[in-house]
């Protein structure tokens, strides 16, 4: 199974990037694992908001192939504490084999498309992150996953 982190838009803020590039490599030990970054569009001034995520939505279903498991990080998603998290994480890794690919939207959420051609959906919490900082907080929570799948001495509870 190899896990993959979609995203829209690059890191572009250095200390956000350098802790999101610190857990990327952290995640690698434990699963084959690939960050994806999709170019913000282009030119959107005259666009809607439903357009740019029409067109957003559009190229995140091109990076996804058919057998991959979709789990968007959706303010309306399932809220899981770590530890709920870890196991949820474990048992599609064990039960599977599919491809789990993480997808984080740009700044107006998704398009109907994309909804439509998840598997589940995840937030991370009832509060709005900027869409560039989830990214390092989603990796941290995916390293804490793994390492308490591990027994390994990183969470605490």
């Amino acid at each position: 199974m190899r896990l993959t982190l979609l995203t829209v838009g690059r890191t572009d803020i250095p200390w956000v990037r350098e802790g999101l590039d610190m857990y990327v490599s952290r995640i690698g030990h434990y699963v084959p694992f690939e960050l994806r970054e999709i170019p913000e569009l282009k030119g959107v001034a005259a666009l809607t908001r439903e357009q740019i995520k029409e067109r957003e939505g559009e190229l995140i279903l091109k990076q996804l192939r058919p057998a991959d498991e979709v789990v968007l990080l959706d303010e309306h998603g399932r809220e899981y504490r770590s530890l709920e998290f870890a196991d949820w994480l474990g048992r599609r890794m064990a039960g599977s084999g599919r491809d789990l690919v993480f997808v984080i939207g740009g700044a107006y959420g998704f398009s109907d498309a994309v909804y439509a051609r998840a598997a589940g959906k995840v937030s991370l919490s009832k509060m709005t992150y900027s869409h560039q900082l989830v990214r390092t907080i989603f990796a941290e929570q995916l390293y804490r996953a793994f390492t308490i799948l591990r027994g390994e001495p990183y969470h605490h509870e």
